[in-house]
């Protein structure tokens, strides 16, 4: 069978294409709710990895979280690898049972955030500065209490709505 760059590039379309959102995690998970997950602080780390070239960036962070009636504020300190530092704040609101909207100063319009029980979904687009480059980015994540009580967040970045990136992080409450 001959194989044509035409081929290869629809064949890597239609596998990328089923890579859109983070699988769920396997095996007996603990409940988690984004208060559970998020209110007070924690520390962690991460790695964005871009599929493409298989570079990472990787990062370190510090979140503080408090709820005041149906909302959330996350400020989250980044330090990466490049020494490049950035607050960002998350401003979720609950709009219903295990429903909440976000927002944070690189998104645009709202995240959906959904709570299934033993695992939170949260669906985002971001702008995210570059020097003087802007790029827009999909983000489906999905956060999870680890087996060691860890608080994982798996997600997989796209552009364009095709997958280029994948993000781990781990983070530990004090």
């Amino acid at each position: 069978m001959l194989l044509t760059r035409r081929t290869v590039l629809l064949g890597s379309l239609a596998l990328g294409a089923c890579a859109r959102v983070p699988a769920s995690p396997e095996g007996p998970l603990e409940p988690i709710t984004l208060e559970s997950a998020f209110v007070g602080r924690a520390v962690g780390a991460g790695v964005f990895r871009v599929s493409l070239t298989g570079s990472e960036r990787r990062f370190d962070a510090r979140l503080d979280g408090r709820l005041e009636g149906d909302r959330l504020t996350v400020v989250e300190d980044f330090f990466y690898d490049d020494g490049e530092e950035n607050r960002l704040t998350w401003v979720f609101d609950r709009t219903g049972p295990g429903r909440w909207t976000g927002r944070r100063e690189d998104t645009v319009g709202e995240a959906e955030v959904i709570e299934t029980g033993t695992e939170i979904r949260l669906s985002y687009t971001a702008d995210f500065r570059s020097g003087e480059d802007v790029t827009r980015l999909g983000f489906e994540d999905v956060i999870y209490f680890g087996p060691d009580g860890r608080i994982i967040n798996d997600a997989i970045v796209t552009r364009w709505g095709l997958p280029v990136a994948r993000v781990r992080f781990e983070m530990l409450r004090h």
